[in-house]
């Protein structure tokens, strides 16, 4: 584990993530606590795209993939998979910190309609659990099948740029990528943004089940 933790969490990428978090939460200006969700997880499936696309094509470009191609399919899994883990929880830790940072920088007030700020922040913890899963798990496995980290940045541009759009919102409505973005803050009674995530689930588990089969034909 702290071997896999030193290669997919170098100084560079720890200082550009925290950075990209603090910058976010200075320059998005909200007036109302329900306002933090919208404006982070957009910015934040970004962060994750690019945080997350080396995770195991770095082993392409230093030329260590020929070392892991002598190793059982299980153990190349089972690291890829160890890698994702660390990451993603450090996203989440990021992210948190993050809708932190709202109020310390902002400073919104609670909005009428707003019954409870727990369940707020207990609604945001849940989009953005799915939205870290989703956008590492699609970045990785496109960089994968590139074989090229910013082929898969760039593949992941054009489903964020189509999905997280007014065209996209009115194509998909709720079962859109960022249905938690796109939902009515004011109505909290509106629970059918979680169509959205449990396609994002759907499809992550999806693309999870197919890694082996990638690792074995892209090496």
């Amino acid at each position: 584990m702290k071997k896999e933790m030193k290669i997919v969490l170098p100084f560079y990428k720890i200082a550009y993530a925290v950075s990209f978090v603090v910058i976010l939460s200075l320059i998005r200006g909200v007036v109302f606590t329900n306002e933090i969700g919208l404006s982070v997880e957009g910015p934040f499936a970004i962060l994750t795209v690019v945080f997350c696309a080396d995770t195991y094509v770095q082993e392409i470009t230093s030329k260590r993939s020929e070392v892991h191609r002598l190793y059982r399919i299980k153990k190349r899994i089972h690291s890829i998979m160890q890698r994702m883990m660390i990451q993603e929880v450090f996203l989440l830790l990021l992210a948190v910190l993050g809708y932190g940072l709202f109020f310390v920088f902002q400073k919104p007030v609670t909005h009428p309609v707003t019954e409870s700020e727990m369940l707020q922040f207990i609604a945001y913890f849940l989009a953005i659990v799915v939205t870290i899963f989703f956008w590492g798990i699609l970045a990785n496995t496109l960089s994968m099948l590139f074989r090229n980290m910013w082929m898969g940045i760039g593949s992941c541009l054009l489903i964020w740029v189509a999905t997280n759009s007014i065209g996209g919102d009115k194509l998909f409505g709720a079962w859109n990528l960022f249905s938690y973005a796109f939902r009515d803050i004011e109505n909290t009674d509106d629970i059918t943004w979680l169509y959205g995530k449990a396609l994002c689930i759907c499809i992550g588990f999806i693309l999870f089940i197919a890694l082996p089969k990638i690792v074995r034909k892209r090496g």
